[in-house]
């Protein structure tokens, strides 16, 4: 009866631990491939989805059910605030030199397409096309001789510009050079005397945000116009006697309007006394 009863304990106790063993392996080997199937993704797996989520973040861009990129609101890091200037994409700290003026290689970039428009209307003559690109809420101001006057110089609406050419009222405009006298024009008589003077379309030189032509004037166009792109159109002189004292320029000058350009400014140099 002894030896039977401590056969079944025997037994019992073998069948615990087969029990315990079997119980120890299914959980090693069946829910430990589930903990690791929850855990993160293997490193190969976090570098791509990493390098994914970098670009993504850099460029602001989402997709959308058809696959087409959209602009998140990161895009806004794209667009250089400074002056109220956009970049066009293009990083501010490169953008801007040390007077917070837009370099000239970036101004061509953001620029030449308008501003050739806009000196070929000037060319021609063609009032509607000039109005279509002047600022809406600024104008354009007229300015004879090189120094801005924010005060004094006139100061045309993109309505009156249409009408330029025909408006027969004669204006005071500012004082000649060196004599003192009033500049008195019509629109067209002053447009033959201080804006298109000489075939500034076919000009000799280009500056983008360059000054080309100096003379005794205060230049202050920066100054009177920050965050602008000004564009000069120059001569560096006609008449061989004259030494390069008879040179001319127009500069166009274009500010910043819910991300376009628009033409704010139109001023002309030449040597003054």
């Amino acid at each position: 009866m002894n030896n039977t009863l401590k056969n079944i304990i025997t037994t019992l106790v073998i069948c615990a631990v087969v029990v315990c063993a079997a119980l120890l392996i299914y959980d090693r080997y069946v829910h430990g491939r589930d903990r690791v199937s929850d855990r993160e993704p293997a490193p190969q797996e976090q570098k791509d989805n990493g390098q994914a989520n970098d670009v993504e973040n850099q460029t602001g861009s989402t997709t959308d059910e058809n696959g087409t990129d959209k602009t998140g609101d990161n895009t806004g890091e794209m667009e250089d605030k400074k002056d109220g200037t956009p970049s066009g994409g293009i990083d501010k700290e490169l953008l801007y030199d040390e007077n917070g003026i837009i370099k000239p290689e970036y101004a061509e970039k953001l620029i030449k397409e308008t501003s050739d428009k806009v000196i070929r209307a000037l060319k021609d003559k063609d009032a509607q096309a000039i109005s279509d690109f002047v600022h809406p809420e600024k104008g354009v101001r007229f300015t004879p001789y090189t120094s801005v006057d924010l005060k004094q110089d006139l100061v045309f609406t993109a309505e009156e510009v249409k009408n330029f050419f025909n408006d027969k009222k004669k204006y005071m405009w500012g004082y000649y050079d060196g004599i003192g006298d009033e500049i008195i024009l019509t629109p067209a008589e002053y447009y033959d005397v201080f804006v298109y003077s000489k075939d500034f379309a076919n000009a000799e030189k280009i500056g983008y945000n360059e000054i080309l032509s100096y003379g005794n004037a205060v230049e202050n166009q920066f100054e009177a116009y920050p965050g602008a792109i000004i564009v000069e159109y120059y001569f560096s002189g006609f008449d061989p006697k004259y030494e390069g004292m008879d040179w001319q320029s127009l500069r166009l000058v274009f500010e910043e309007y819910k991300g376009d350009w628009k033409l704010s400014g139109i001023i002309h140099n030449q040597w003054t006394i």
